[in-house]
C-alpha cells in the first residue's frame, strides 16, 4: 500500500470520528433543550398557581428514567413518593341506641338521647403537599372524625387539625404542624396520556409505605361513584389499589403528584383492576381554596344538559344521537345563567372552553373546576354548523361572582357556640354536643325558633363537638350546588329531641 492509500485512508478515518462526535454532542444539546422545554411546560398556569399556594419548589423535579434495558425505571420515584405520603388514622364516635327508638328519630335516621357512644377506627393515606405540613386526603376519609393521626414514613406520630372538606370532589384538607417535611410537588394531570405508567402510593389494609404500578387506562371517567360526588372526572388506571389506599397518592415516572386515589371499581370492596383518581388539576385547586377561604369557590356557566340515560329509557334514537356528538349540548338555562348573559343560546354544543377540547359532560366539569366566580373564559360553541366563540364571565351558584369563605355560612345562623365540657355531657347523656351561647335577631337560628341554651348534638347525622365542627358542614353544605339544607337535631335540657331543617339558601334577614 502506497503513502497516497494510507494518507486517504487516514483522512476518512478522522473525518468519521469528527463526524460521530459533532453528532453525540448535537445530540446531546438537542436532546438538554427538548428536556428543559418539558420540565418548563410539565405544569399548567393553574397548576402553578396552585403549587404556589402550598410554597412548593418547582425545581424539585425528577428525570424520567430508565433501565439499561430500556424498561421505565420507578425507583427513584418510589423512593421520593414514599417519604411524602402518610398513614392517616381516624376516629370517630357512633351513635349506639340501647333503650328505645322514637319513629321519627328512626325515619331520619337518629338514635334519641339515651344513647351509648361507641369509638370507631377508621384508616387511609394521604399527601404531604407542603413543607409546612398542609396534607390532602379524601373527605370520606376524615367524614365525621374526632380525632385525626398522620404518621410518617420515618415513623414519627402526629396529630393534625382537619383546615375543610369538600364532599363534593371528596377531597379534604388537614395539617401538621412542623417545619421542612417531605412532599410532593404538582405535576401535569392534563399532560398524562393513556397507557402511560403511573404509581399508586399508600397504606392498603395498614401495610404502610406500599407502592403499586400500572398504566393510565382512561380519563375523564364520569358516574362511576354515587351520592354526593357532584363533580365526576376521574383518572382510571390498572394499579392496584385497595381499602387504606384512599387519599393516597397517583404519581407519574418523574416522582410528581398528579392524582389523589379516591375509588375502586368492585363488588368484594378489594381491587378488582380498576381504580379512579381525582386529577390534581381538580384537587389541587379544591386544597387552594380550602387553605385561602376555608370553603371552595365554584364557578358555573349556568346551563342544564340532556340527561342520556333519562332519554334513553322513553326514545333510545335520540339518546344514541345525543352520545354521538362531541361536546356538551345545552338543553336549557339556569336562573342568571351566565352563559345566557354571554350571548349562548339552547342547542348550542359547548365545543372548547379556554381552547381545551371539551368531549363530554365531565369534560366541562373537569374544565370549569378549574376556575373561580369573577373568571373569564373563552367559550366556542357550534351552532348551525359554525363555530362561534363568547367570553363568559363564570358565576356562583347564587348567580353572583362574590368570593365566599367558610365565615360568611356561620354568618347566615346568627349564632355563637359554647363546647361542653364531658362532665356536663354525661349528665345530659349525650356523648357529642354543643350548646348555643347567643343568637342574633336576623339569623337562620332565630327564624326556625333555636335560642340560647338549645344543645346541638348533630347536623346532617355528623356528631359536633365544637362551633368549628358546625363551621365545616355548614360550610360544606353551602358550597354545593346541590340542596343547601342542614338538619339539626337537638333539644333544651329537660325537654324533647327535636329536629329542625334549616335552609341555608334563605341568608339572612
Amino acid at each position: 500500500m502506497n503513502n497516497r492509500n494510507v494518507k486517504n485512508i487516514a483522512t476518512i478515518v478522522v473525518v468519521a470520528i469528527l463526524s460521530s462526535v459533532i453528532t453525540l454532542f448535537g445530540y446531546n444539546a438537542v436532546s438538554k433543550n427538548n428536556s428543559k422545554e418539558i420540565s418548563n411546560s410539565s405544569v399548567s398556569i393553574e397548576q402553578n398557581e396552585y403549587a404556589d399556594s402550598f410554597d412548593q419548589d418547582r425545581n424539585v423535579r425528577l428525570a424520567n428514567l430508565t433501565t439499561q434495558q430500556g424498561y421505565p425505571d420507578f425507583t427513584e420515584a418510589a423512593s421520593r413518593s414514599v417519604n411524602g405520603v402518610v398513614h392517616v388514622k381516624v376516629k370517630s364516635v357512633s351513635q349506639q341506641q340501647y333503650q328505645y327508638m322514637n319513629p321519627f328519630d328512626f325515619f331520619f335516621g337518629f338514635g334519641d338521647r339515651n344513647v351509648q357512644p361507641r369509638e370507631q377506627i377508621g384508616f387511609g393515606s394521604g399527601v404531604i403537599i407542603s413543607k409546612d405540613g398542609y396534607i390532602i386526603t379524601n373527605n370520606h376519609v376524615v367524614e365525621g372524625a374526632t380525632e385525626v393521626t398522620v404518621s410518617l414514613n420515618d415513623n414519627r406520630e402526629m396529630t393534625a387539625k382537619v383546615i375543610g372538606t369538600d364532599p363534593q370532589t371528596d377531597i379534604a384538607l388537614i395539617k401538621i404542624e412542623g417545619n421542612d417535611f417531605p412532599y410532593l410537588t404538582f405535576g401535569n394531570s392534563d399532560a398524562l396520556q393513556v397507557g402511560e405508567w403511573v404509581l399508586a402510593v399508600g397504606n392498603p389494609f395498614n401495610l404502610t409505605s406500599t407502592v403499586t404500578a400500572g398504566i393510565v387506562s382512561a380519563k375523564n371517567r364520569g358516574n362511576i361513584v354515587g351520592g354526593n360526588l357532584g363533580i365526576q372526572s376521574f383518572i382510571q388506571v390498572d394499579a392496584a389499589v385497595n381499602r387504606g389506599n384512599s387519599g393516597g397518592a397517583l404519581v407519574n415516572t418523574k416522582g410528581e403528584l398528579v392524582g389523589i386515589n379516591t375509588a375502586i371499581f368492585s363488588q368484594s370492596g378489594d381491587f378488582n383492576g380498576l381504580a379512579f383518581a381525582v386529577p390534581i388539576s381538580i384537587a389541587g385547586k379544591v386544597a387552594a381554596d380550602l387553605k385561602q377561604y376555608g370553603t371552595v369557590q365554584r364557578a358555573v356557566l349556568g346551563i342544564q344538559v340532556p340527561n342520556i340515560e333519562m332519554i334513553r329509557r322513553e326514545d333510545p334514537a335520540k339518546a344514541s344521537e345525543l352520545s354521538q356528538i362531541v361536546g356538551v349540548v345545552i338543553e336549557k338555562f339556569g336562573d342568571r345563567s351566565a352563559a345566557k348573559a354571554a350571548g349562548l343560546e339552547i342547542g348550542d354544543i359547548i365545543k372548547s372552553i379556554n381552547n381545551v377540547q371539551i368531549k363530554n359532560f365531565a369534560g366541562l366539569q373537569d374544565q370549569l373546576s378549574r376556575y373561580r366566580p369573577g373568571d373569564k373564559v373563552k367559550v366556542t360553541v357550534e351552532r348551525n354548523g359554525k363555530e362561534q366563540s363568547y367570553t363568559v364571565e363564570l358565576k356562583n351558584d347564587a348567580g353572583n361572582t362574590d368570593i365566599q369563605r367558610s365565615s360568611d355560612s356561620m354568618n347566615l345562623l346568627g349564632a355563637t357556640f359554647n363546647d361542653i365540657p364531658n362532665n356536663r355531657k354525661q349528665q345530659l347523656g349525650i356523648s357529642s354536643g354543643v350548646e348555643v351561647a347567643s343568637v342574633d335577631n336576623s339569623g337562620l337560628f332565630r327564624k326556625e325558633g333555636i335560642n340560647k341554651g338549645f344543645i346541638i348534638m348533630r347536623v346532617n347525622n355528623t356528631p359536633v363537638n365544637s362551633g368549628s365542627d358546625i363551621a365545616k358542614i355548614v360550610s360544606s353544605v353551602n358550597s354545593s350546588s346541590q340542596d343547601k339544607v342542614i338538619l339539626i337535631a337537638g333539644f333544651y335540657p329537660n325537654g324533647r329531641t327535636q329536629y329542625i331543617a334549616i335552609d341555608l339558601s334563605q341568608g339572612r334577614r
